[in-house]
């Protein structure tokens, strides 16, 4: 029985070392020569913004910059009430309120192209799995612009909510 075991794993252990053909290589293969800390170079799509695209974000932002002139003349009689309302639910303070939300209400063409600005980023991401860098530039840019026209006029509002006691 000893004798048979032993030669049993003998032949197993033979059986390891027979020749068999070509065994790999023990050389480090070319993707363990790539540092993965260092990160992957992919060419960048540098062409021009599109033209429709520009165009579009110009739209917006003069849409935004055209209703600032009907927001100023709203906002500042909301001002002008506000600092002469008096006490809450006051007729004074009421009529107050009313030109506080007219000036809300003309805030609409700067926060509608806020919300198309974001829209058509929202879309190129969605549809084209990403936007190119001299679109999303453009992108950016009409957003801040129409942006510092929302904070300015949203700064208005909340200083007149406050005075009324909002």
């Amino acid at each position: 029985m000893m004798r048979r075991a032993a030669l049993l794993s003998f032949l197993i252990i033979s059986a390891c070392t027979s020749p068999g053909g070509p065994y790999p290589s023990l050389q480090p293969h070319a993707a363990e020569k790539i540092d993965p800390r260092v990160p992957v170079e992919r060419s960048m799509n540098m062409r021009p913004a599109s033209a429709s695209l520009t165009e579009r974000l110009a739209v917006l932002v003069g849409q935004a910059e055209s209703g600032q002139a009907a927001f100023d003349g709203a906002a500042s009689e909301a001002e002008r009430l506000a600092a002469a309302a008096g006490s809450q639910q006051g007729e004074a303070w009421i009529v107050a309120q009313e030109a506080l939300t007219a000036a809300i209400a003309a805030r609409k063409p700067a926060t509608q192209s806020l919300a198309e600005i974001d829209e058509i980023a929202a879309n190129a991401l969605q549809t084209q799995r990403g936007i190119a860098p001299n679109d999303l530039a453009a992108i950016q840019n009409a957003a801040a612009k129409v942006g510092a026209i929302d904070r300015r006029q949203a700064d208005r509002i909340h200083a007149v909510q406050l005075q009324l006691g909002l």
